[in-house]
């Protein structure tokens, strides 16, 4: 089985003024520890909420610091159970962030193109009399043959 795994990391970023410039300053400096090894991680900007529900910017600016929310997203492959898939994303990313707290917040198998394309065909052929021959019939018509192609001369 493979998964999508999000985790939340809360970055520390210092010497900054706006809430846009702490998100663009924590988006790099962790690319930056992910690079090159985790290359394949996406980092995307949190969310937050206020207590009332109201949405907030991931940043939270106090006396020059702050606090930011960011989402990394990685794919894991070839695990037997969500809760592996989720230590293995924690182990690989917290190893490059080290003093950055994590979070995994969402754990997602990710569908195996066979499951996607048998269901597909199933209910083509069974809708078909003639066992889903009368659609390739139409697409051969579609696609011209060889010595069509060819010139005679």
């Amino acid at each position: 089985m493979d998964c999508r795994v999000v985790v939340e990391a809360a970055v520390p970023v210092y010497d900054v003024e706006t809430e846009d410039e702490a998100i663009r300053i924590a988006i790099s400096k962790t690319g930056e520890m992910l690079n090159p090894d985790l290359n394949y991680v996406e980092i995307e900007m949190g969310s937050r909420t206020s207590p009332s529900g109201e949405e907030l910017l991931p940043a939270f600016v106090a006396a020059d610091e702050a606090l930011v929310a960011l989402e990394l997203e990685m794919r894991v492959f070839n695990v037997e159970q969500e809760e592996h898939a989720a230590r293995i994303a924690r182990k690989e990313i917290g190893k490059r962030l080290t003093n950055i707290p994590l979070e995994v917040i969402l754990v997602e198998p990710i569908p195996e193109e066979g499951e996607e394309d048998e269901s597909s065909t199933d209910t083509d052929s069974s809708r078909s009399s003639d066992g889903g021959r009368a659609q390739s019939d139409a697409d051969d018509d579609l696609i011209p043959e060889f010595e069509d192609l060819v010139d005679d001369g």
